[in-house]
């Protein structure tokens, strides 16, 4: 890892290169941790290139879900454009394989735990249900499993099913 991070140390002189245990990007110490034990061929140089996007586009953190999924797809466009720059190509598939990792997260999330419609975030840690008025809070944590815990008040509700003409609404 040491020439890509001698060369972004030079293209980027305001970010602070650390080895780490992971790739992160902080924006409070505007350092870049990464693990040194890993390939500079391949992920690991491509996982760094990524969070030095992160960097670039000055991300700090974010409101709703959506929000961190539009953080995640600038930060690989931002990747691929320091590849190019460093002399790296980033594989298309690896970059939406990671994607796909917060799309999954996301709909886990968003998914009505009572009809199962897949429903819109209205605060940072609550989704409500446009189909049966059901309200759910998530955990504020992108790195945990997915919990979707009911408010109370919606527990005892049974779903009801609406009939307007042959139509049934769930």
């Amino acid at each position: 890892m040491d020439t890509l991070v001698n060369k972004l140390r030079y293209t980027f002189p305001d970010i602070i290169f650390s080895i780490g245990n992971t790739f992160s990007w902080s924006p409070a110490t505007k350092t870049i941790s990464y693990p040194n034990n890993v390939s500079e061929k391949t992920v690991g140089a491509w996982s760094l290139l990524h969070e030095t996007g992160h960097a670039q586009l000055k991300h700090t953190n974010y409101s709703l879900d959506i929000d961190l999924l539009l953080m995640e797809v600038q930060a690989w466009e931002k990747a691929k454009e320091i590849g190019l720059l460093t002399g790296y190509n980033i594989d298309e598939n690896h970059i939406q394989d990671c994607l796909d990792t917060y799309r999954d997260w996301l709909h886990k999330r968003s998914t009505c735990p009572r009809c199962g419609l897949v429903c819109l975030q209205t605060t940072p840690q609550k989704y409500n249900c446009h189909n049966c008025q059901n309200i759910w809070d998530v955990t504020a944590s992108r790195f945990c499993r997915p919990y979707r815990r009911m408010n109370a008040k919606n527990q005892k509700k049974p779903l009801q099913k609406h009939n307007t003409s042959s139509t049934t609404f769930l």
